[in-house]
């Protein structure tokens, strides 16, 4: 049987649910954009774009589906009980776009000769099958209401309403929906605030394989004053930790969590040239997320991104058009949209509920930024070298204990990596100052 990996959901019942649902001058950029650390980084992230304003939502959510499109099963909690016509697949290039651009970014600059008068200026750059209703024992028996039913794309969709968890799970698994054993206990407080389950299989007869990849995000629209974001039910079949990126679009500004406790990812640090020259920076970015998400015991969301989405500084990617800011569910006239990215690492005992977030005006930027500085490599031959040379040295020593605080790396393997400069050589005073002197 043909297996599948898809960069999407957890597996088998990946339960991303949603319900729901300034200013400070950017800092002048002059450097080049070099590289990003975006979602591919991690093998189990589950994208979800959230798009709102008052009380009306479109939730996109793709998932890091791996195994058999048999066993795919998506079971979310919703507010409400959804029409065909407020559901439908969107292309999956727009959670690359949105990943690329609000992604960590590494960022580079160049040491001028220090031999020629200091200038205010350096160049910037931007790189820029449907389920049976009647299975035995039949649904009204197991407290099932199937409230709606259709295709969507290659997804087969039943909305359902249950008063009774085990009965759901039973529904599910007798309706060959490939659940865990002992879903009822996660399922039950979704029950208890009459939630409706937003429930999708791959319907095999409509998906063709030469004509998508992967499985496509689903994407649905809906009002409710409920402004969260299930996670619970992913940690069902969750092998350890699983990754979260959440893109929240408002037209007002930063979109906070306000049940756990949000940080920023260090930011704006010096880290040593080698990390480009040897494309570590994936390294670096996951291992300092790492030590930051055990730092704060594994219970603190990492802000990633706040920006409003008319310009960035530096541009990790171009900014969303206006069609793909429609694809990724802005419905509002006003061309505004501030973007906050959340990263969210999460397991069954560290996150007891659900996301919960409120729209709030802060328009605060922020950005995962990180820089390089390269030493300058031609002659300076000039009395002003020789401290020049001396603040490189110092510059590269900070670095190198910056990297190797926000990594856990090892110093002394780090300090083997950079390439120091010997002021001692390079900052010797040209011969003919002896005489001219």
């Amino acid at each position: 049987m043909k297996q599948y990996s898809f960069k999407f959901l957890a597996i088998l019942m990946s339960a991303i649910a949603a319900f729901l649902f300034n200013v400070n001058a950017a800092f002048a950029f002059c450097g080049f954009y070099v590289a990003q650390a975006d979602g591919d980084l991690y093998n189990q992230a589950s994208q979800v774009i959230i798009a709102r304003d008052g009380k009306r939502m479109v939730l996109t959510m793709a998932n890091d589906y791996q195994g058999e499109l048999e066993n795919f099963a998506l079971v979310v909690p919703v507010p409400v009980i959804l029409k065909e016509e407020q559901v439908q697949v969107q292309d999956p290039k727009i959670i690359e776009r949105i990943d690329s651009f609000s992604a960590p970014r590494l960022v580079e600059y160049f040491d001028d000769n220090p031999c020629r008068p200091v200038r205010p200026f350096a160049l910037e750059s931007q790189q820029s099958s449907a389920p049976n209703a009647m299975g035995s024992p039949s649904a009204d028996a197991l407290g099932v209401t199937v409230e709606e039913q259709f295709n969507v794309g290659e997804y087969s969709i039943v909305i359902l309403s249950a008063t009774e968890s085990n009965g759901l799970e039973t529904w599910l698994q007798t309706n060959n929906y490939n659940i865990p054993d002992g879903a009822s206990k996660l399922l039950q407080p979704y029950i208890r605030q009459n939630l409706k389950f937003f429930v999708a299989k791959v319907n095999l007869d409509n998906y063709n394989p030469d004509k998508f990849s992967a499985l496509r995000p689903l994407q649905m629209a809906f009002e409710s004053s409920r402004f969260m974001l299930p996670i619970r039910l992913g940690t069902l079949n969750a092998q350890g930790n699983q990754d979260l990126l959440v893109y929240l679009l408002s037209p007002k500004g930063q979109t906070e969590v306000t049940n756990y406790r949000t940080v920023k990812i260090p930011s704006d640090v010096d880290i040593p040239v080698y990390i480009k020259e040897e494309e570590k920076f994936p390294d670096f970015y996951q291992a300092m997320f790492e030590k930051s998400w055990e730092q704060n015991q594994g219970k603190a969301i990492f802000l990633e991104y706040a920006w409003d989405m008319g310009n960035c500084d530096p541009c990790s990617a171009r900014p969303l058009n206006q069609e793909e800011l429609r694809k990724a569910g802005v419905f509002w006239d006003d061309a505004s949209v501030f973007m906050t990215r959340l990263h969210v690492r999460y397991n069954r005992n560290l996150y007891p509920q659900d996301l919960r977030f409120q729209e709030t005006p802060n328009r605060e930027f922020f950005q995962g930024r990180y820089v390089i500085r390269h030493p300058y490599e031609g002659e300076a031959d000039c009395r002003e070298a020789r401290d020049y040379y001396q603040q490189v040295r110092d510059r590269q020593e900070r670095s190198a204990q910056t990297l190797s605080n926000l990594t856990g790396w090892n110093l002394e393997q780090v300090k083997r990596s950079i390439d120091f400069v010997d002021p001692g050589e390079e900052a010797s005073e040209p011969w003919w100052q002896r005489v001219f002197n």
